[in-house]
């Protein structure tokens, strides 16, 4: 075995497929716990960076934002279904958002942003004529590249196509192997699981591998509910993702009548994965005061899953000093599924020694941060 991917998410399945395409032996260990954030997330995918994003940042984006139609057109083409669509994007509010055109639209202008597609301001009333809940007095901003995706899709995608090229599963908990050097590897149960890197991807549940090995990992589990409602009805796929300016809230829509929307964000929770009547609450009274015609709607399930959220807001990515052997993968909060599937690519190129073509010095795992 050449690599080992620990965690089987949307960044370990992105891993372990970009390993595999190159015949890179790879083996991917999961102890599917509940609360996987890739299962839960709202599925809204903006990858563009803005001006104000700190070089480091800026690169990462602008990479991911090309990559990731490519990756989602390689998938299909590879016969998977990715739960990935281009649906558009509005970003609404009731006094309108030129001044969200403005930029939006000098952005769409340059070469890096060529995915972002066409840029329209829309009028008071037109937001509701692509999303028919949205409030009659919302105008806005409409982006064309914007996407939807289904994280349990995408992830499965991923894997599935992984596992055609000869990835090696295997489910349980696993634990750093260390000869006194370096890490060898990792033991899942009774077996042991020998390669030259090993790549932690599990999510919140990272920091927890690596402190066997005395290295403190600055992530930890923000707790998210997101509730759905079914529209029995009405067709919803071809809705596209809308945020409203004034409140940074999100909602998006699935075929074939289900509506997600933004969901509760909870650092303090822990691992506690139960939907709680105050996330429920939360979550409806917040809905129905964006979306009012919810009140109509079916509760069809509320989803938690466990971002990897970091004290500086700033992902980790790259080796760990003190673990040789190790690279880390993780931290992406909840933009996991817009920044996952790229930041298993690069985790990819690290692992098999190649150039990121990155800067990845503002994203070391283990540097002290500095709380925003």
């Amino acid at each position: 075995m050449d690599v080992i991917v620990v965690g089987g998410g949307i960044v370990g399945a992105s891993a372990a497929f970009h390993l595999t395409k190159k015949g890179v032996s790879t083996a991917l260990v999961d102890s599917a716990r509940l609360g996987q954030a890739t299962a839960a997330g709202t599925g809204i995918v903006y990858p563009w960076p803005f001006p104000w994003d700190a070089p480091p940042l800026w690169g990462f984006k602008a990479r991911a934002a090309e990559h990731y139609p490519e990756l989602m057109a390689e998938l299909a083409e590879d016969g998977q279904v990715t739960g990935y669509e281009v649906v558009g994007g509005m970003s609404v509010d009731r006094e309108g958002d030129d001044a969200g055109f403005e930029l939006l639209r000098t952005l769409s202008e340059r070469p890096e942003f060529a995915t972002m597609g066409r840029v329209e301001r829309l009028a008071e009333g037109e937001p509701r004529k692509h999303f028919p809940l949205v409030p009659e007095p919302y105008g806005g901003v409409y982006v064309e590249g914007m996407a939807r995706l289904d994280g349990r899709r995408a992830r499965a995608a991923l894997f599935n196509a992984a596992e055609e090229r000869g990835l090696r599963y295997f489910r349980g908990d696993a634990r750093l192997l260390w000869n006194g050097h370096r890490v060898t590897g990792v033991r899942v149960g009774s077996e042991d699981l020998e390669a030259p890197t090993v790549i932690v991807a599990a999510g919140a549940w990272s920091a927890e591998l690596l402190s066997v090995a005395g290295v403190e990992l600055g992530v930890h589990p923000v707790r998210g509910q997101m509730t759905h409602f079914a529209l029995p009805g009405r067709d919803t796929r071809g809705w596209p993702v809308v945020r409203f300016g004034e409140r940074d809230y999100y909602v998006s829509a699935f075929a074939p009548d289900r509506v997600v929307t933004g969901g509760t964000t909870e650092p303090e929770a822990g691992f506690d994965c139960r939907v709680t009547a105050s996330g429920m609450l939360h979550n409806l009274s917040t809905a129905l005061e964006v979306l009012p015609e919810l009140a109509d709607a079916g509760v069809v399930e509320t989803r938690v899953g466990f971002r990897p959220g970091t004290h500086d807001g700033r992902q980790l990515l790259g080796p760990v000093e003190r673990l040789p052997g190790v690279l880390v993968a993780t931290g992406l909060g909840s933009q996991g599924l817009t920044y996952g599937p790229f930041q298993g690519v690069v985790a990819a190129r690290l692992a098999m020694g190649e150039d990121p073509g990155l800067d990845l010095s503002a994203f070391v795992p283990d540097r002290d941060q500095v709380p925003l």
